[in-house]
């Protein structure tokens, strides 16, 4: 699995220069997930699955711009899910963005789920990368003089924050999340949000706490961010921070799977936040 983040760390400054050269522009395709394309968000996609598909550990590759599944190493041992630049409609804003990847055990399931990471292109690159079972997650930055990786401490979040992250248009929320948002201002809270799903949870964690949540709406019922490749990979890393992640009542990692860009809504935070979540679904 080293071999695999190895691969993103070399990715990185890589997918980085790609932003800063490339084009912005929009190509005539649509993804699978529905969005346009750029041409950057096609570049970067064969730029990762070509590095990967050259490491004999991976089983299999799936991309949110690829429509199936690719098969690469009959003998591998893991399969990867990535989103190659996160929020790429944000750069010709010149807003940060980021690549998602997850780690799984050969099938691509939640419980599946071994190690994920993302990479934050922004005012700084940095990489944070979570494996499971490990306490806190590891936090690098790119030194770009001495062309190297500096690890930096680990990112832990605390019970309590004062971040909140709201997506989804708000005049289709549902009334509880209204509510529940609103209680959150009412309460200190401030509004972080760009619309960039790496820099908004990579913010929460950098800070120590606070709420990410992109909820059911009127239309979107099944929320807008894909499992494989955004949502379980988030999980993971914000448990391993001490967090939680969930769906408005259950576990995110404990889902089930149907399609391979299937989404669902999420919710993501320290402990106390996430309670909140649980109180307006009526969870427990």
């Amino acid at each position: 699995m080293q071999k695999i983040f190895d691969c993103f760390l070399s990715l990185g400054p890589k997918i980085q220069d790609l932003i800063i050269c490339g084009e912005t522009n929009y190509t005539s395709h649509v993804n699978s997930s529905g969005d346009t394309q750029l041409a950057l968000d096609v570049q970067s996609d064969l730029m990762i699955e070509r590095e990967l598909s050259n490491l004999a550990c991976v089983y299999a590759l799936f991309s949110e711009e690829q429509e199936k599944v690719r098969i690469i190493h009959k003998e591998g041992e893991y399969s990867v899910a990535y989103d190659p630049i996160d929020g790429s409609s944000l750069l010709d804003s010149n807003l940060s963005v980021g690549t998602i990847f997850g780690i799984y055990a050969k099938d691509f399931e939640g419980k599946n789920l071994v190690a994920s990471g993302y990479i934050l292109y922004g005012p700084r690159l940095e990489i944070v990368i979570a494996q499971k079972d490990e306490v806190g997650v590891r936090h690098l930055r790119f030194d770009p003089k001495k062309q190297e990786w500096r690890e930096q401490e680990r990112l832990f979040l605390a019970q309590k924050g004062k971040i909140n992250a709201s997506g989804g248009t708000q005049k289709y929320w549902s009334n509880q999340h209204q509510k529940m948002i609103l209680s959150l201002f009412q309460n200190g809270y401030r509004l972080r949000y760009s619309g960039g799903m790496v820099p908004d949870l990579h913010q929460i964690l950098v800070k120590g706490g606070g709420l990410f949540s992109y909820p059911a709406t009127q239309d979107a019922p099944q929320g807008k961010l894909r499992k494989l490749f955004e949502v379980f990979p988030f999980a993971l890393i914000f448990e391993c921070a001490g967090g939680e992640a969930i769906d408005g009542k259950s576990r995110l990692l404990d889902l089930g799977i149907q399609t391979s860009h299937e989404s669902c809504p999420c919710f993501f935070g320290s402990k106390e936040e996430i309670g909140l979540v649980r109180e307006m679904d009526g969870g427990k």
